[in-house]
């Protein structure tokens, strides 16, 4: 998707930079990346220059070099359209979902994932939101539209391990119906049915003259057998089926097996009229290099980039903010209000923009990933992003994805890795013709074979070369390169 009519991209490269302190392993020297200054661009170019390893943080466009810095960082990907709810993130879904219906509060943070889950390093942020006085309450969208899920249908009496689904699949050989007499089984001798057991010594086993603990499950498997029997025929597909078939009638009765929650259960459940707490979300564009753009095939929003806030009965607690791009919503980062922190607000958020990435995959095909930025596997406090699956890693020689599973054993062995396995793979968007890179000069835009000739001085080639290498062919040719 190219912008039609405007602006071209303008960007400032910098080269290499000298190393400068790690945030994530602490070494003083050893971050090293390329970087650039984005004027404008264009969020066609923003998009292929993410899936080149690129990452912005507000107007500065950086690119770790990654078989040299200390911690490497990899372009990470999920699969919106087919991720799946991990347990740990149900447990954060519910724990909202719990805390609006009822008040509940749980002071216990995850581990797994820390509260900036998915904040970058924002070095210059450009950041700036309406204040709460600015905002009306036309612009507050709140989070349960139109689905009827109720919340307090969630874990009615057996808490977080309750199974999902209204009814319990069963198999033929799981259904075990318990007899009063004791069947004798060949070749073994056959026990009198008075036989008293007598109560066993504290801790050294169940007492077996009382009934045995059974499983929620089997009683809940029991129950609809016996409402089932109640019927003492049934008509199966024109023949007469007796009552004392039971698996056969049970199997039947199911037709369907459990479907899982999709996470919009769970983002967009529709609260009891009492609730404790109302949170409502707003949407609207921030300032950033992104120019917004609107076509006739995208999402509604259009692309470009977005603050998100969260308002807690009428406060803000959190304001995230994505770029929308062409294939994907790119997660930028989150502020939060730490008071907040029990709710795991960053692993929510990260949810709500699958959720959201979802949403706008229905008026705009094409965009169907969601961005997290860097997955940086040498350090353990960063490798939470991977739980987001499905997954991929980009390859840093070959700019392909990558199933993260295939990656995870390369990464344990070494922390830059070609994922690529193919050994005479090589990158398709590679740089092929430098003269034809575009350069803004003196308000005039030409290719860098015109520019190369009119150019007083020593000779910039190499830096060309090197920022034509790393942005790749195409953007190249449609970014314009600032020469003074």
């Amino acid at each position: 998707m190219a912008a039609a009519g405007g602006s071209p991209s303008i960007v400032e490269y910098f080269g290499g930079e000298d190393g400068y302190r790690c945030g994530y392993c602490k070494n003083e020297t050893g971050n090293l990346s390329h970087g650039m200054w984005a004027h404008s661009m264009t969020v066609q170019d923003y998009q292929d220059l993410i899936d080149r390893g690129w990452r912005r943080s507000g107007k500065y466009v950086y690119k770790p070099i990654m078989n040299q810095t200390c911690c490497p960082q990899y372009t990470i990907r999920c699969q919106a359209l087919h991720f799946q709810t991990s347990k740990s993130h149900k447990k954060v879904l519910k724990k909202m979902l719990k805390f609006l219906s009822r008040g509940d509060v749980s002071k216990v943070v995850s581990e797994e994932e820390p509260m900036d889950s998915h904040i970058e390093n924002a070095v210059a942020c450009d950041f700036a939101y309406k204040g709460e006085s600015h905002v009306s309450q036309s612009e507050l969208t709140p989070l349960s539209v139109d689905h009827t899920e109720r919340v307090e249908n969630e874990d009615q009496g057996t808490g977080e391990k309750k199974e999902e689904g209204n009814v319990q699949k069963v198999e033929s050989d799981s259904l075990q119906l318990h007899a009063d007499i004791e069947t004798p089984v060949p070749g073994e001798p056959s026990h009198s049915a008075k036989v008293v057991h007598a109560p066993p010594k504290p801790g050294k086993g169940a007492d077996l003259s009382k009934p045995p603990c059974r499983k929620a499950k089997d009683i809940r498997k029991e129950r609809k057998l016996q409402k089932l029997l109640q019927n003492q025929m049934c008509t199966v597909e024109g023949s007469q089926l007796q009552a004392a078939d039971p698996v056969f009638l049970l199997q039947n009765s199911e037709s369907k097996p459990n479907q899982p929650k999709t996470i919009e259960d769970f983002v967009f459940a529709s609260l009891p009229d009492d609730a404790r707490h109302k949170l409502e979300f707003t949407r609207f564009l921030c300032d950033s290099p992104l120019e917004a753009e609107n076509a006739p095939n995208g999402p509604e929003c259009g692309y470009g980039s977005f603050h998100q806030q969260y308002w807690l009965d009428g406060k803000i607690i959190a304001v995230g903010v994505v770029d929308i791009l062409p294939y994907c919503v790119s997660s930028v980062y989150l502020y939060y209000d730490p008071d907040y922190s029990f709710l795991s607000l960053g692993v929510y958020s990260a949810l709500r923009e699958i959720a959201f990435t979802r949403q706008l995959h229905e008026k705009a095909p094409d965009l169907c990933f969601y961005y997290m930025g860097f997955y940086i596997h040498s350090c353990p406090k960063m490798r939470y992003k991977g739980q987001y699956r499905p997954s991929d890693l980009l390859c840093p020689e070959t700019y392909v994805w990558t199933p993260i599973e295939q990656c995870l054993p390369l990464l344990e062995h070494s922390k830059y890795c070609r994922f690529n396995q193919d050994g005479k793979a090589v990158d398709e968007g590679r740089i092929k013709e430098l003269g034809r890179v575009r350069v803004l000069h003196k308000r005039i835009v030409m290719p860098y074979s015109v520019y190369k000739k009119r150019r007083k001085g020593p000779s910039d080639e190499a830096s060309v070369q090197q920022y034509a290498s790393l942005v790749g062919q195409t953007c190249s040719e449609r970014m314009l390169l600032f020469r003074s």
